[in-house]
């Protein structure tokens, strides 16, 4: 069982770092079979890059974001099921539509209370499919009267993005939430990140540092200003302000904001399987477990 165990933890690891199998191993032993410790070890060596994705992109389904323009709310959701070729039937979809619909009207507070709501549409989805379907997440925004709420969805539901702003302003809204779609960043701007991420990221860098000959032998108060400057340049690619505009890259998120009196409050981006290891299989295979 334990080396069961190693196994899985390896082929985690591998697939959120690309790290080779022994240098994924020896993380591993290391770290008491940790991954996310793993990971750390893994950049303070310099083996791995820093993980942005909170694991690897694998399980089938959909996402979806709305608006209730009468009711000043967003709603974003994910629903998963087994296969691609499912998620790209109109059952599928319809159900999506109808499960995005019923939780936003009824407000529900958790996912426990809107699994409940829709109970029997996912029963029979499961009867009608062949599936196992799972209302997995989703998220609940409300504006008042003077602020927005855009949305954006990528590749018909494999992204979705639901973006609050200060004022309305559509054009600016949507835009955003394209620019989330694409660059994934986690914070809005630097004062959202938790202090202990700031000092995990001055950690690594100053372990890296104290293997790279470049930096050998330089004063104390000069290697600090690199390892600054490092953090700081890592920690802005996850910052949407600090982020290029991705419709005009001469600018920055936090310079578009400002020329437009705005201010992002809020944003949310659902990723189809975001964090859920699939089961591998080739399309051959998919298509024989669709005809059984």
């Amino acid at each position: 069982m334990a080396s069961k165990t190693l196994i899985e933890a390896i082929k985690e690891l591998r697939e959120r770092t690309g790290a080779g199998m022994m240098d994924c191993k020896k993380a591993l032993e290391e770290n008491d079979l940790d991954v996310d410790k793993a990971i750390s070890w893994l950049r303070e060596k310099g083996i791995a890059k820093a993980a942005t994705k909170a694991g690897r992109i694998a399980a089938e389904g959909l996402t979806k974001a709305t608006v209730c323009e009468g009711c000043h709310k967003g709603i974003v959701v994910e629903v998963n099921c087994e296969t691609d070729f499912v998620s790209r039937g109109d059952r599928f979809i319809s159900l999506v539509d109808e499960i995005t619909k019923t939780t936003l009207h009824n407000g529900s507070q958790s996912l426990e209370e809107a699994k409940q709501l829709v109970a029997g549409l996912l029963t029979d989805a499961t009867v009608a499919l062949g599936e196992k379907i799972d209302f997995r997440r989703f998220e609940i925004v409300k504006a008042n009267e003077k602020e927005g709420l855009s949305t954006y969805i990528h590749m018909n539901g494999k992204v979705s993005v639901l973006v609050h702003l200060a004022k309305k302003d559509e054009e600016l809204g949507r835009n955003l939430a394209m620019h989330i779609a694409a660059m994934s960043p986690i914070y809005i701007s630097k004062k959202d990140i938790p202090a202990s991420v700031v000092e995990q990221e001055k950690h690594i860098a100053r372990e890296l540092a104290k293997n790279d000959e470049k930096l050998a032998g330089k004063p104390e108060k000069i290697l600090e200003g690199i390892i600054n400057g490092k953090v700081s340049k890592q920690l802005s690619e996850s910052t949407l302000e600090e982020q290029s505009f991705v419709r005009d890259d001469s600018k920055k998120v936090g310079q578009v904001l400002k020329e437009n009196d705005n201010q992002v409050l809020k944003f949310v981006r659902y990723e189809t399987g975001e964090g859920i290891e699939k089961r591998c299989c080739d399309f051959a295979e998919e298509v024989m477990e669709q005809i059984k």
